[in-house]
């Protein structure tokens, strides 16, 4: 059972996939929902401080090395046009929108994407960790609707 809960953590923290596979896969072991729940939003987290913190850091000192160059100013590139969207289409609810882009399970939204570009948009620490943990749960309960097979039930009717 641990096996379990340490592979969906894991799993949770892996950029792009994040906790949007690691609840369905919770539930291919059939886990709990809340404590697979619990688990993942822990895994999902536990990076954002550190990405917040360095990740841009990292990306600026390595854009112009030989081999890792290109790959680090895509990366730069894609947390500031996140970051520009966000900011254009937000406004001034700046923390609504990026609760939503890291909430809305969408293949290149979540925590990982998201702590980048509000730390390219110098949102403040404390402001960006609150709004992508309110993502993250907000994703957790997409998927766990999801994965729990209501969605099915609901399209099943129709």
């Amino acid at each position: 059972m641990f096996k379990k809960y340490l592979y969906i953590f894991l799993i949770s923290m892996v950029p792009l996939i994040e906790l949007r596979v690691a609840i369905p896969v919770s539930q291919g072991f059939q886990l709990p929902l809340l404590q697979s729940y619990i688990v993942c939003v822990l895994g999902n987290m536990l990076p954002v401080p550190v990405i917040y913190l360095f990740a841009r850091k990292v990306l600026e000192w390595g854009k112009d090395k030989k081999y890792i160059g290109k790959f680090f100013t895509f990366c730069i590139e894609k947390g500031h046009k996140g970051g520009e969207k966000l900011k254009e289409k937000a406004g001034r609810g700046l923390f609504v929108a990026l609760l939503l882009f890291v909430g809305i399970p969408l293949p290149g939204t979540g925590a990982w994407t998201g702590t980048l570009a509000a730390s390219f948009l110098d949102m403040g620490f404390k402001k960006s960790v609150i709004a992508v943990l309110l993502g993250v749960l907000l994703a957790g309960v997409i998927m766990g609707i999801a994965s729990a097979g209501v969605f099915t039930a609901i399209f099943s009717f129709t």
